[in-house]
């Protein structure tokens, strides 16, 4: 076992040595860039540090190692109000199996904006036509425990981006590991995520955002009735600067939470914050809705709500 979670770590950590062989920033020259935006309350809420935490279904998105701590069933609904009108809104229903080790789950997420008026040189006030854009991914996720401290996850994404009459489809794959140290709740997450190959749009080659994250949560105290979780994050994209984020959780009797954290060195996100609280249902279900605000300085403020079914 410890030899597989070593090979697991070397395939990971590898292709960073290779993203990171230019040495330089190169935004601008990747696509698909939808597919960087976070799509959990809770997890923009403390800042995106959340490899090291995750632990609902928003892991199909964040870490799939994380996956494994549904152990019923769970569905998740988000959504985002990004900059310049645009949203990102998503799905995700995660099951175990009874005949199947581990957890599975689908999930939908869309990028999207309300359609436009089109535009020439002699009607630019517009046609009386519209168009509209968006770029939606489909995606099968697995995940399991390999020993009662380390799981492994992966997802497999089906990629459609179109703009106007212009679409193209493409592939993608996630894969992230968890391992639990045991020691003040200690939690080490790694993942990397967007790896796919090449694809043409309108006759110009792109290739996908691959990023590679690791992170740790741990419990900085806990009582009978408060806790809070602090966590944090490194990542390397391949088309920018390294960065990393920072975050923290306050618990009330697991039915209140307060979030806060910090982006360093992002282009634009800053300091972020949210709230949640949670519902119990019945004797095996619960209902949790959470909502984040993260500061985008002049793109402003971008405003997350999520809300998950456990049962």
């Amino acid at each position: 076992m410890k030899r597989f979670a070593i090979l697991t770590t070397i395939l990971l950590v590898l292709p960073t040595v290779a993203l990171g062989a230019g040495g330089f920033a190169k935004v601008g020259t990747f696509g698909g860039q939808f597919l960087k935006i976070g799509t959990s309350a809770r997890a923009t809420g403390m800042g995106s540090a959340y490899t090291g935490v995750v632990d609902d279904a928003s892991a199909v998105f964040w870490n799939a190692g994380g996956l494994v701590n549904v152990l019923g069933n769970e569905v998740a609904v988000n959504h985002v109000t990004w900059a310049a009108d645009t949203k990102l809104s998503s799905l995700v229903v995660a099951f175990n199996p009874r005949s199947i080790p581990g957890t599975f789950a689908i999930s939908a997420r869309s990028y999207w904006m309300d359609p436009m008026l089109v535009r020439t040189a002699y009607n630019p006030e517009g046609t009386g036509e519209t168009f509209d854009a968006g770029m939606s991914t489909f995606g099968l996720s697995y995940a399991r425990f390999f020993t009662d401290k380390f799981s492994a996850g992966v997802t497999l994404n089906y990629l459609h981006m179109g703009l106007a009459e212009v679409a193209v489809n493409s592939g993608a794959l996630d894969f992230g590991i968890m391992y639990r140290i045991g020691i003040k709740d200690l939690k080490l997450g790694m993942t990397i995520q967007n790896l796919g190959g090449n694809y043409k749009y309108d006759e110009r080659e792109s290739k996908l955002p691959v990023i590679f994250k690791v992170g740790a949560s741990f419990t900085v105290f806990h009582t009978e009735n408060q806790a809070l979780l602090g966590s944090i994050e490194f990542a390397h994209p391949a088309d920018n600067l390294e960065r990393a984020n920072a975050g923290m959780e306050y618990a009330l009797n697991d039915y209140f939470f307060l979030r806060g954290g910090y982006h360093i060195n992002y282009d634009t996100d800053g300091i972020a914050g949210g709230f949640g609280a949670a519902v119990p249902t019945g004797e095996s279900t619960r209902l949790v809705a959470d909502y984040s605000a993260v500061d985008m300085a002049a793109l402003g403020i971008a405003h997350r709500i999520t809300v998950r079914v456990i049962f």
